[in-house]
């Protein structure tokens, strides 16, 4: 059974696929992600006749899509099973679902091959450019979404962790408190997106300084921009983390004050610390 780290990231390839098809005008897209021995699975499709290439298992450096992944680099063929510059062990599922131009390009994460995707027609047509560049912002999109998702996966491992007195440990707990608010709003998955910002909560219920004092309600951009402010950030930095303006930050930041009662922003952080709004 996968986890929900495996299913967002099946979900990530599905939806890149999708894009593929569209951008590329190609009728068939699959691909999959390493799944570990130095190979990767197929597991999401889209387009296809049957279930011949669902599970397939590709070793790097075989066939199509393990040259790909082999040399980091996409390649294509426009007759694939009479092709001289690949190796031929996936053929008969290649053959089974139809297809003869076929395309694939790698999926580069932190300068590691995490998969391949292609695209396919069954028709030996010599492919453009048009669905190369295609497949290869597909796979460039896919890239910046696992980089997401690793890096959520390793805020929430420190958000997980029992808290500790240690200063170093709480600038990396309210470093990953920012860090992990920011993300949430690029989360595409709405129950990723909960367990994040519930994770937030944690950490700022964690810091044993809210007194129970009045209670505060900021809006969930300003906690965004508290966070960062809270690190030391200035305005431009904060806009810059958030993909917001400078003038929009600052009122936020404002609002926030006004709601705290605080008269500067080093006030209005021990406030929101108080309340139980940062850690």
């Amino acid at each position: 059974m996968r986890n929900d780290a495996e299913r967002n990231e099946s979900a990530e390839v599905g939806a890149a696929l999708l894009r593929l098809r569209r951008a590329s005008g190609l009728p068939v897209a699959f691909g999959g992600l390493l799944s570990g021995g130095g190979r990767f699975r197929i597991e999401e499709m889209t387009g296809t006749a049957t279930t011949a290439l669902h599970g397939l298992h590709i070793h790097s450096g075989n066939g199509l899509g393990g040259k790909a992944a082999a040399r980091s680099r996409p390649f294509a063929v426009t007759d694939y099973h009479s092709s001289v510059v690949i190796s031929h062990e996936y053929d008969a599922a290649v053959a089974a679902e139809g297809l003869k131009s076929v395309l694939a390009v790698p999926v580069v994460v932190r300068r590691r091959v995490r998969g391949v995707l292609y695209g396919a027609l069954r028709q030996p047509l010599q492919l453009g450019d048009r669905p190369l560049s295609a497949a290869l912002e597909a796979a460039r999109e896919l890239e910046q979404a696992l980089v997401v998702q690793d890096e959520v996966a390793r805020l929430l491992s420190v958000a997980r962790q029992p808290t500790a007195a240690d200063p170093v440990m709480w600038e990396e707990v309210r470093e990953a408190h920012s860090a992990l608010r920011a993300l949430a709003h690029r989360v595409g998955d709405p129950a990723l997106r909960q367990e994040m910002l519930a994770a937030c909560g944690r950490l700022a219920a964690a810091s044993g300084e809210a007194r129970g004092g009045p209670a505060v309600s900021l809006a969930p951009r300003e906690v965004d921009v508290l966070s960062w402010v809270a690190s030391g950030a200035t305005n431009a930095e904060v806009a810059e983390r958030l993909g917001l303006r400078p003038e929009t930050v600052k009122g936020y930041l404002r609002s926030a004050m006004r709601k705290l009662g605080a008269h500067t922003r080093l006030q209005a952080v021990v406030a929101a610390r108080r309340a139980g709004l940062l850690p």
